[in-house]
């Protein structure tokens, strides 16, 4: 997230300017991965084919709707603790711990990548609720804390598909 990130909203929650803008590039850092996750999901939703289409295309479409929520809901969390969400498709993908997809890969490859992807946010996340734990910003480490779980499961769910 953009050094240069300044407060536009003034917000008195208890939490000093300077930490919520720490807490503010930590999220932001997470809603570029979950966006870039969100997009490399929906990309693989429309272009599975094989044995394990329906299963996939059906458990994928779940995933990218989920993950639709978790992004508006991050944002609004951010824009809450009085900072702008990151703009622009390049910083998405700059900021991610998410890897962007150039080419398709075979059916398993798509999903084992997801299933990877789903555990880096959830590594990505355990730094932010400590981050959102310190500042005793209880709402922002629920939140995060919650996704943490969304992540695990569906990282759980994916790697099933593909247990030998």
């Amino acid at each position: 997230m953009s050094a240069s990130m300044k407060q536009d909203i003034p917000v008195k929650v208890g939490i000093d300017q300077k930490d919520r803008k720490k807490l503010a590039q930590k999220m932001g850092a997470v809603l570029s991965s979950t966006y870039v996750l969100y997009h490399k999901t929906h990309a693989f939703h429309w272009n599975i084919t094989g044995p394990m289409f329906y299963s996939v295309h059906k458990l994928t479409d779940d995933q990218y709707l989920a993950l639709a929520e978790a992004i508006d809901e991050i944002a609004e969390r951010v824009r809450a603790i009085g900072f702008p969400t990151p703009v622009g498709l390049g910083n998405y993908i700059k900021d991610s711990v998410v890897d962007d997809v150039a080419a398709l890969p075979e059916p398993e490859a798509m999903i084992k990548q997801l299933a990877e992807d789903h555990q880096s946010i959830s590594r990505q996340l355990h730094e932010a609720v400590e981050e959102a734990e310190e500042l005793n910003d209880v709402f922002t480490a629920d939140l995060l804390t919650a996704r943490i779980g969304a992540h695990e499961e569906a990282s759980w769910m994916l790697s099933a598909l593909i247990a030998k």
